[in-house]
């Protein structure tokens, strides 16, 4: 049996590999299954003042993510000798990834990738693992789609059920079993339902286990263990610049539908209750703002420790994220958008990852130096993508089930 921590992206991929290989799997999975559209009732408490958007539940993160399929690091990890280019053609294939059709993109979309183009700015529709025909665009992507529209890994985690994989919710990793450097198995607790502590504990034995809890999760039970973790980390930084548009409708379209790349940052439409919340005093409503999303690769910094998530903006982040946003700041004015309104959130964290880093905590084959332990989830990420890496962990996963399966045919 291969024990399978967590269900996100890279989570159940790798179980929905092995079991369809016809391997026995055990799917481990902190959160509570839940309705897709209640995933916004699992956003994970802020921690400290560090606003890091990431959730506890079946599907983990993909739940709420805004279902864009964009690929980062390719080439990054091929210099490193790691090259996922069929992998991510297939994930690409399995998840439908294209742009949206026309009836998808919004009044405010259009009229931000107009006014960008009209800066000499390059603009494309940002390619999305939502399926066109069972979206209502409703700007509800990140809260859970109301209507499963968007693929997530849940329905990795449903594959994997249906070839025969045991999967396990509102179940916890205590710790590693280790003996003589090798895998032997975790020890887990269990609770009733997502309102219960977790008490009941138990054991179960593996010689081979995945981690794939997410990188604040993983970082910790690596650190549990004595595996070096979580000492840095990213989390591409973003903020959301904003301002009044009256009755634009923005906040009802399809986040994020489109993509413009700087040099140091990307820019994509975005709305933000935080910019409605600022300009209430000036009469605005959620109708009437119109914004973008200004994302950075962040440096690494901070650290994961049991009890905080401590994060630091360099000066570096600092001045990518003053460029980005004076170009949004450009753009929104060119839009219409009255100067005197235009607004920012502040710094948040979309994507955590690095925590447990390929060439330092993990082998070109996503093993540690625990025999059979292998990650794979955003904790192996070698640096910050700066954009959604959602597509570059499921090719990671599925390199790394490769892997699993090509070697127990040995």
């Amino acid at each position: 049996m291969i024990i399978v921590v967590g269900s996100g992206a890279g989570g159940a991929t790798v179980a929905k590999e092995l079991a369809l290989s016809g391997l026995s799997v055990t799917l481990i999975e902190k959160g509570p299954l839940i309705k897709t559209k209640n995933a916004f009732h699992n956003y994970d408490p802020t921690d400290y003042g560090l606003d890091l958007l990431k959730t506890t539940c079946g599907g983990g993160s993909t739940m709420v993510a805004a279902g864009n399929g964009v690929r980062v690091l390719q080439k990054e990890l091929h210099s490193m000798g790691i090259d996922i280019s069929s992998q991510l053609s297939d994930a690409e294939q399995e998840l439908g990834v294209k742009p949206l059709p026309d009836s998808h993109q919004g009044d405010g979309t259009k009229i931000l990738m107009d006014s960008a183009r009209a800066l000499n700015l390059d603009v494309i529709p940002m390619p999305k693992f939502i399926r066109p025909g069972e979206c209502k665009p409703c700007g509800k992507c990140a809260f859970g789609c109301p209507r499963d529209a968007k693929w997530t890994s849940m329905d990795f985690v449903k594959q994997a059920q249906k070839a025969g994989a045991n999967v396990i919710f509102n179940t916890e990793v205590n710790n590693l079993i280790i003996e003589e450097d090798t895998i032997k198995g975790v020890n887990i607790s269990s609770r009733q339902d997502a309102s219960a502590d977790f008490e009941k504990t138990s054991t179960l034995n593996s010689n081979q286990v995945v981690l794939a809890a997410g990188a604040i999760e993983t970082a910790r039970i690596l650190q549990k263990s004595g595996i070096e973790a979580g000492d840095s980390f990213f989390m591409d930084t973003f903020v959301t610049v904003g301002g009044i548009l009256e009755g634009v409708g923005f906040n009802e379209e399809v986040t994020m539908n489109a993509l413009i790349e700087g040099d140091n940052f990307i820019l994509a439409p975005h709305f933000s209750t935080f910019i409605s919340q600022k300009l209430k005093k000036k009469g605005a409503h959620d109708r009437d703002i119109l914004g973008l999303m200004v994302k950075i690769k962040d440096e690494f910094s901070g650290r994961i420790t049991t009890e905080r998530v401590i994060k630091y903006n360099t000066l570096q982040d600092v001045r990518f994220l003053a460029e980005g946003s004076a170009v949004a700041g450009s753009i929104l004015s060119a839009a219409g958008v009255k100067p005197d309104t235009i607004v920012a959130t502040h710094p948040r964290g979309a994507h955590p990852g690095g925590t447990a880093p390929i060439g330092k905590t993990v082998d070109e084959n996503l093993e540690t130096k625990i025999k059979g332990l292998f990650v794979a989830d955003a904790s192996v990420l070698p640096l910050a993508p700066g954009a959604p890496p959602i597509l570059t962990i499921i090719a990671l996963a599925k390199r790394l089930a490769g892997y699993l399966i090509e070697n127990q045919a040995q």
